[in-house]
């Protein structure tokens, strides 16, 4: 039987989705509370992660061990790394990597951590073909596109960084957990995607746009999560 696992960084992200489900159980670990039960009649896992990579890694890893999902889907807000991708817009990850590991002196690209054999993690194409037909459905009125998630531990809002980060690693959006979530589902050979609606343009606009956008972007992406359940 499938189990979804949904992971939040922020409880504006997940939220909606609290509120709808059936709970059946609810469990502490690691000081993250996880949600189980069912919505649109479909097994889920709900929690808040947290914000950042060390975070979001922990709460994937313990998705896989103490609830044995079947697939883990990232919800959330993010930054973006592309002129057409304009606020409120929503980006369904391809792949995701880490744009702040660098260990090129030992002969690894940049992005890529030592001795895992990939340098970006792919999300599962039907998931990602689901996610891009589900948004077209419940969010006519905005963009969606496939591409690239870039994460790291860092809120990014300058041109310089911003700029480096797109000629280093081509994304589509730039965040704080998506890569932690998908090396981990990688690890644990589960099918992930990323779905993250876009809140600032990461530049030097970021910390004005990112307060007045984030809850409006996070209620797109949660309700294209949760028009996508039952079809997984």
């Amino acid at each position: 039987m499938k189990k979804i696992g949904i992971i939040g960084a922020m409880e504006l992200e997940v939220d909606s989705l609290k509120e709808k489900m059936e709970l059946r159980n609810k469990e502490e670990y690691a000081s993250m509370e996880f949600l189980e039960g069912t919505l649109h009649k479909t097994e889920v896992v709900v929690v808040k992660s947290g914000i950042g990579k060390v975070n979001a890694a922990i709460c994937t890893q313990i998705l896989c061990d103490r609830f044995s999902v079947t697939h883990i889907i990232n919800t959330g807000v993010a930054g973006s790394l592309k002129a057409e991708i304009n606020i409120g817009d929503i980006v369904v990850s391809t792949d995701a990597l880490h744009h702040d590991v660098d260990v090129r002196v030992f002969g690894y690209p940049l992005g890529e951590v030592p001795q895992v054999g990939c340098k970006a993690f792919p999300a599962d194409g039907h998931l990602v073909q689901l996610a891009v037909t589900c948004c077209k459905e419940v969010n006519p009125g905005i963009g969606v596109y496939q591409g690239r998630v870039v994460s790291g531990d860092q809120f990014i809002s300058g041109h310089e960084v911003k700029d480096r980060i797109i000629q280093n690693f081509q994304g589509s959006c730039v965040e704080m957990e998506g890569a932690a979530i998908a090396h981990t589902a990688y690890l644990n050979h589960i099918p992930f995607v990323i779905i993250r609606a876009v809140s600032d343009k990461a530049d030097d606009s970021a910390e004005m746009d990112y307060p007045s956008f984030e809850k409006a972007a996070a209620a797109h992406s949660a309700a294209l999560v949760e028009h996508m359940l039952p079809l997984i």
